[in-house]
């Protein structure tokens, strides 16, 4: 996720590139760079956000279900998660002002306050139907404006070429850090402050709530006994998330001819490719606890296969061994992780810092990105080896327990 997550954080920094009708994507460059952003637009945006909303939800309620079974009273456990939530709302709009307009952080921080107060006590029963009434909510919101433009013979022209591209809201083409940072600050109190409470409006939240409910029936921690849901989700929502963004791909790329207004933010390519991210982000979740099952019963397999012990069975083994535990290592060390992306990169692309980002190509870019997360993989399976957490958890958890 966080691999995914720098990847698209990178993007834009590229100050110096031409920017399609979309806004996100730049549309200029050679056939490396056409292919990459091929592959994240149909891949990447905005099908991460809810893969990350969903690890959110499952997580809230992780804390939630440890608390109570070490005989934290039940108001207390939910005390802890609040104040976690209202941390997080300050580290995003910290993150966003000193350095990466489009923090996440404090947008799930203000989502996890409302929809922690509201859901997470309640039974699995309610649960579900909030889960089905969400999703329908989004459903019927998102076709809304397509069907309606459908009906009126519009489709063709709905949405705005002529709109400030959304690269724009990060402040990276400015040269004066304080310009910037005004910039970015106005973009974090819209996505924490208008945005999450939308998203609520919206039924966004029904990936967060699926988060929950996953929690309590174990699915990630004991994939073996949920296999038949983790193969159709992944099937069926990586299908539908990419099959969805592939209108937009193919008229960025040139491949297929569209009015300009269909490729923008609020065109219908656009909103299709976002509807279906929601799909993308749960399979992108299933597909990794199938290679987890798959992993372990293969390492449990090998030593009575080899007949040796496992780490004389076959080399690679090792490599892939150490190579899996250094990616969990970031995982457990997410949010240290997540803003030491921002703390490596924004100096080094933005225009107010070396600006580096003019000069590269979406190609080029989608390298350091590479570069810039296996950094992070080091630093995290350093801090593994030593027993330590991330400085960001560590600080976070005295905040939570106050000790």
């Amino acid at each position: 996720m966080l691999l995914f997550i720098v990847l698209s954080n990178t993007a834009f920094h590229l100050t110096a590139a031409r920017h399609g009708p979309s806004g996100w994507q730049p549309v200029d460059g050679g056939w490396a760079d056409h292919v990459v952003q091929f592959g994240m637009i149909t891949v990447l945006d905005m099908r991460i956000y809810p893969l990350f909303a969903f690890l959110f939800g499952y997580g809230m309620m992780q804390l939630f279900l440890r608390q109570r079974a070490a005989g934290t009273p039940e108001r207390e456990a939910v005390r802890v998660l609040r104040r976690r939530s209202l941390c997080l709302v300050v580290i995003g709009l910290l993150h966003s002002t000193l350095l990466m307009a489009g923090d996440i952080v404090g947008f799930y921080g203000l989502l996890s306050l409302a929809l922690g107060w509201l859901f997470l006590r309640r039974g699995d029963r309610a649960l579900k139907w909030w889960i089905g009434i969400a999703t329908a909510q989004f459903l019927l919101l998102a076709a809304e404006p397509v069907v309606s433009a459908l009906l009126s013979g519009e489709l063709g022209t709905l949405g705005d070429a002529g709109a400030e591209p959304g690269a724009d809201a990060y402040g990276a083409d400015e040269g004066n850090w304080f310009a910037a940072a005004g910039t970015r600050f106005t973009s974090g109190l819209y996505v924490t402050f208008a945005a999450a409470p939308l998203s609520l409006v919206g039924g966004a939240y029904f990936i967060f709530l699926l988060g929950f409910w996953a929690a309590r029936k174990g699915v990630l921690e004991e994939p073996g006994r949920h296999l038949p849901l983790l193969r159709w989700t992944a099937v069926i929502g990586i299908a539908v998330g990419w099959l969805g963004a592939l209108p937009a791909a193919l008229a960025h790329v040139g491949a297929i001819t569209v009015p300009d207004d269909a490729q923008s933010e609020s065109g219908v390519l656009t909103l299709l490719r976002d509807a279906t991210g929601n799909a993308a982000g749960l399979g992108y979740v299933a597909a990794v606890a199938l290679f987890v099952h798959w992993w372990k019963g293969r390492a449990a397999r090998e030593p009575r296969r080899g007949g040796g012990t496992r780490a004389t069975a076959i080399p690679a083994t090792t490599i892939t061994a150490t190579a899996i535990t250094a990616v969990s290592a970031v995982g457990k060390r997410s949010l240290s992780c997540y803003l030491a992306h921002s703390l490596l990169f924004a100096p080094v692309l933005a225009d107010w810092g070396l600006g580096l980002g003019g000069h590269l190509t979406s190609a080029t870019m989608a390298l350091f990105a590479v570069g810039v997360w296996l950094v992070t993989v080091a630093g995290a399976y350093a801090l593994e080896r030593a027993g330590r957490r991330g400085p960001v958890e560590a600080a976070l958890r005295r905040v939570m327990y106050r000790r």
